[in-house]
């Protein structure tokens, strides 16, 4: 935000009163209360828009409410029945399905990217360029336009044939590798000084040694980043889950919660799960909060 200050000359007897402009035309100094107000409803405002569906989430996730139509930010008959009920419908076993394959995908989805991004930043081989435009293509490519080609894949695997469809293991293999990780560790380490490694070398590191030791720790704002976001990714899929499924079973939390709604008990039961499903993300982004604003700052000044 770009400030202005204007100052009144002195005279005699006046001491010198300055103002402050904003970009938004609003002054402080004399009419600070006035700017206090408008910048207070602004932040309500905001509030209201955002912080809004979380309270009416939570709210109706704990109301005896019938009636979609009429959802508030205080329950007015307050009970665990959502939860009960939820519980009943296999919401748990869902939840637990999430959360394996949230787990296992972005320990391999982490690990690939560190490698592969180390491998683009770090070292010199023929076919590089190609190879970072082929993760980014990956990005553009929307999961509608591969999902019917990716399960006569899972159906049928390549070499070895197998099938993986009605396992959580078919739900995770494809998340292993995401361009966007890649592409931002890659970027990162390419910022790091390599003066660090030669210094290694001398000192007798291996290849694995200054990797683990030396690029590693570097990377922790970067790891922070792709960490919240590549779980964000994996938590929200439903696609995927969807066509590895064979059985309702195999659902995922996120499919499940669209079987919810056609339920007769209400908006309850959706909002309850729906709950559930907010925990986790909520969980792993104050978890590496710090990381995630050190590793975006990073990346802000850098670029």
């Amino acid at each position: 935000m770009t400030l202005s200050v204007s100052s009144q000359r002195r005279r005699p007897g006046v001491g010198v009163s300055q103002s402050v402009e904003t970009a938004l035309g609003w002054r402080t100094g004399r009419n600070h209360l006035l700017s206090m107000a408008l910048r207070a409803l602004l932040c309500l405002l905001a509030l209201a828009v955002f912080a809004g569906p979380l309270i009416v989430l939570f709210s109706g996730a704990f109301d005896n409410n019938p009636d979609p139509t009429k959802l508030s930010v205080i329950p007015n008959s307050p009970t665990m029945e959502n939860f009960k009920v939820a519980g009943e419908r296999d919401v748990w076993h869902y939840l637990a399905n999430s959360l394996i394959v949230a787990g296992g995908a972005l320990l391999l989805q982490v690990s690939v990217s560190v490698f592969a991004a180390y491998a683009l930043a770090r070292k010199r081989f023929r076919g590089r360029a190609i190879l970072s435009l082929l993760f980014l293509t990956t990005m553009m490519l929307p999961e509608e336009v591969i999902a019917i080609p990716l399960s006569l894949v899972l159906g049928d695997l390549p070499v070895v044939h197998l099938s993986l469809k009605g396992t959580l293991l078919g739900m995770i293999l494809p998340l292993g590798a995401w361009g966007f990780s890649i592409f931002v560790m890659t970027e990162f380490m390419k910022e790091l000084p390599t003066e660090l490694e030669e210094a290694a070398k001398i000192d007798g590191a291996g290849e694995w040694r200054i990797f683990a030791q030396v690029v590693l720790p570097l990377c922790r704002p970067a790891l922070g980043v792709i960490t919240v976001f590549g779980f964000i990714m994996i938590w929200d899929q439903y696609l995927l889950p969807l066509i590895v499924a064979n059985d309702p079973s195999d659902y995922t939390l996120s499919v499940a919660l669209s079987t919810m709604r056609s339920d007769t008990i209400g908006p309850g039961l959706v909002l309850a799960g729906s709950l559930l499903a907010l925990i986790p993300s909520l969980i792993v982004y104050l978890l590496l909060q710090r990381s995630l604003i050190r590793g975006m700052t990073a990346g802000a000044l850098k670029g």
